[in-house]
């Protein structure tokens, strides 16, 4: 890994749509600046195919990503540990070596959505967005920009909702 490059671990609880976004979203427009692996605390074990779909209609490829749990992560280092639904926000995520600083960023669940095929691409856009804030570079702390990343989550979705 380079080292100008952060790993983040992006979580959920089912691993089959918002974490597996944001995996793909961070991997494939900020590979450079970032490496990035998403897991559940209970995955489905089959990756959502709205999720799929709304990937591969921005352009992102698909092929490889899978639902897994976050025991298979255990002893990687990462350097922010994400939480992207409240579910897994609120269970005791497993330590990771080096003890990464961890943020939330509350997105809806698009499976759980009156209008999934909406809200999958509102999830996106807003993931692309914050994982841009993630990748913007040392200038602030990872978890500094992990909590803009929040906020301009809570503000767009606010927005969205008025």
């Amino acid at each position: 890994m380079r080292h100008d490059t952060s790993s983040i671990l992006f979580l959920c609880t089912g691993n089959s749509a918002r974490s597996i976004m944001a995996e793909a979203i961070a991997n494939q427009r900020y590979g450079e600046r970032l490496r990035v692996a998403s897991a559940g605390s209970r995955p489905t074990g089959r990756v959502h195919p709205l999720a799929l779909a709304t990937l591969a209609g921005k352009g992102l490829v698909t092929d490889g990503l899978r639902s897994k749990g976050w025991q298979e992560l255990a002893g990687e280092r990462f350097d922010l540990v994400v939480t992207l639904c409240d579910d897994a926000a609120a269970e005791p995520c497993p330590s990771f070596p080096g003890d990464p600083p961890a943020a939330h960023w509350s997105l809806p669940d698009p499976p759980g959505a009156a209008d999934p095929e909406r809200t999958f691409d509102e999830v996106f856009d807003v993931l692309v967005d914050a994982i841009g804030l993630l990748a913007a570079g040392p200038a602030v702390a990872l978890s500094d920009r992990a909590a803009d990343g929040a906020a301009l989550i809570r503000q767009r979705l606010q927005q969205k909702h008025r």
